[in-house]
């Protein structure tokens, strides 16, 4: 056939399916391409043996690679995510013909820059129904994550998260003195969380890359912990076959931890009363003193001004440890963080234990909400992490907690509806107390307009307190 017959004959068919592209789609070719130019979200698509055939405008933004560098590589090289070499969700799409929506990962951009994206793929097909390869969409969510973390950072300050009043205050001090080298005292319950707090200031100013060395001072007796401290010279007592150094000289320039300092025996706080007085310290079996630049933190769970009365512990002591003092509410005073702590601790289980939970049901959240958590943010945790663990479901309920913690008298004989109420009640009882029944500060603190504060007053019967006037 001449070649001009064979050019009208490809000519011819290429027209005919032209035309049966835009009587089934009811687009033309022009004004699809102009469409996919036009989207915010970037789109590609790619051949059977994965080379990209297009590449819109919108994903040469998103990623900072010009289309004509991406057509025809393949696009592990060019879509640089995070799902590419292990769980691919176009490889998936074109394995069982099924499209995935909105799949969260990341992408590397050109520059170098991590961008948080969502994806889409669907299969591609051609005017004949044949499978040509596929098709996926991403979006930037750069501006949804930066807002999500300035959300989050108003709630967290290390590992510290919390929305309460009463820990914004802590949130507020921690940076004021992050940076001094003055004695801090950290007072509250087991489980409150004394260590993160300690930890927070830490890394919150200056000494953040600095040694941070920590140690139980109620765990070990006298002569092991003043070892542990300062340190010793070999041969000063059987067994010390070699120098050792103190944990005090291993904190050097950095902070010093002393948790549980209640629980240090008279002797002993002779002698670390006299250390943090003269910033000096002598080894065991060492006629040479050392000094030393530390920050020192101290925590305890002991009431320390009741056993000064009692003689129990050092007033001179106190006064030199407690320079700066933060008292941690419990977790039965904050029941407001509740809810947000439980959102964290999910979501850490499911990446350490591999689980995809989403969340909690209302029952389980008002289980919660009842419970008097002796065991404070510690206790909570553990008991997320064993729910995550035991749990079958899409989200936690009430049969992922033991039958002991169900059966709270709290709880008992209560309705769904009726349990929510005592937790709606408990929530904003506690948060009048704390805001000594202050209208307009409680209000602001549960994030709820004054009208509806007191329509919830009237409707759990929750009193003002007399001579305290509505503000």
């Amino acid at each position: 056939m001449p070649k001009s017959s064979q050019s009208k004959q490809t000519q011819h068919k290429s027209s005919e399916g032209k035309e049966k592209s835009e009587r089934n789609t009811g687009y033309s070719a022009e004004l699809t391409f102009s469409i996919l130019e036009s989207i915010s979200d970037g789109v590609f698509t790619v051949d059977q043996d994965w080379k990209i055939s297009y590449f819109n405008r919108a994903a040469e933004k998103i990623t900072g690679i010009n289309r004509k560098e991406a057509i025809g590589k393949r696009c592990c090289d060019v879509f640089r995510s995070s799902m590419c070499q292990v769980n691919c969700p176009l490889k998936a799409t074109l394995k069982n013909s099924k499209p995935i929506i909105n799949r969260s990962c990341f992408i590397v951009r050109s520059d170098g820059h991590r961008i948080p994206i969502s994806v889409s793929t669907a299969v591609l097909y051609d005017d004949d129904g044949k499978i040509i390869g596929g098709a996926e969409t991403f979006r930037d969510l750069s501006e949804i994550e930066a807002l999500r973390q300035e959300l989050v950072g108003r709630f967290k300050l290390g590992d510290l998260i919390s929305r309460s009043s009463t820990m914004r205050k802590v949130f507020d001090l921690i940076p004021a003195i992050a940076s001094t080298f003055s004695t801090v005292l950290i007072q509250g319950e087991t489980g409150t969380g004394k260590e993160l707090v300690a930890k927070a200031i830490h890394n919150s100013g200056s000494f953040a890359g600095r040694p941070f060395v920590a140690i139980n001072c109620g765990a070990l007796p006298d002569s092991l912990l003043e070892s542990e401290l300062f340190g010793y010279k070999k041969g000063a007592f059987t067994g010390a076959w070699r120098d050792k150094t103190g944990l005090i000289e291993v904190a050097e320039n950095g902070t010093l931890f002393l948790d549980e300092i209640g629980d240090i025996s008279p002797a002993m706080q002779v002698k670390l009363l006299r250390v943090l007085q003269e910033k000096k310290f002598q080894p065991l079996g060492s006629t040479v003193e050392k000094s030393f630049q530390a920050r020192v933190v101290a925590a305890t769970n002991r009431d320390l001004p009741g056993m000064i009365k009692t003689g129990a512990f050092r007033e001179d002591l106190f006064y030199r440890i407690n320079v700066i003092r933060i008292d941690l509410p419990p977790l039965r005073q904050r029941s407001e963080d509740i809810p947000l702590l439980i959102d964290n601790f999910i979501e850490r289980f499911n990446r350490f234990y591999g689980r995809q939970i989403k969340g909690i049901s209302n029952e389980a959240i008002s289980l919660l909400l009842n419970h008097q958590w002796p065991g404070n943010i510690r206790e909570l945790e553990n008991m997320i992490e064993r729910a995550v663990i035991l749990c079958n479901g899409k989200s936690l309920n009430l049969n992922c907690f033991p039958d002991q913690f169900n059966e709270s008298p709290r709880f008992e004989n209560e309705s769904i509806k009726a349990a929510a109420r005592s937790a709606e009640s408990t929530v904003i009882q506690a948060s009048l107390n704390r805001n000594a029944f202050n209208i307009e500060k409680t209000a602001a603190e549960l994030e709820i307009h004054r009208a509806t504060l007191y329509r919830k007053m009237r409707k759990y019967g929750l009193k003002k307190v007399r001579g305290k006037p509505d503000k």
